[in-house]
């Protein structure tokens, strides 16, 4: 039972807050530190472990793994997509969209939190 709430969680958190948190006032800051605790685990934590590394993916994959699911891809965008879709996307051309989308998700939230600390400072 556990795991299966982890599994949900990490699909749930890991992929729909990470594009949409931006978008909630009441999130912001939240998705604005996930975003860049995402692009040190990529950048940082990749440097040693392969550009991309994501620690939530990685324990994504330790949390199917003791659900017996045996389903890993080079990507965890990949593995969504090909789980949501059937489709076997090229990894190349997921890999570069993944990247363009985290950095436009990013400008937005950096963005959007600026523009609200300039705003509530206005107001103070």
């Amino acid at each position: 039972m556990g795991y299966a709430v982890l599994n949900i969680f990490f699909f749930v958190f890991h992929t729909l807050f990470n594009i949409t948190g931006w978008l909630f006032h009441k999130t912001r800051r939240v998705h604005l530190l996930t975003m860049l605790l995402t692009a040190a685990s990529w950048f940082i934590l990749g440097a040693w472990y392969g550009w991309g590394y994501c620690i939530c993916t990685d324990w994504h994959w330790q949390v199917r793994e003791a659900m017996g699911l045996q389903d890993r891809s080079r990507s965890y965008i990949h593995f969504l997509l090909l789980k949501l879709t059937g489709i076997n996307f090229d990894p190349r051309l997921v890999e570069n969209v993944t990247l363009y989308s985290f950095l436009v998700c990013l400008a937005l939230s950096l963005w959007l939190n600026i523009r609200d600390r300039r705003k509530s400072r206005r107001n103070g």
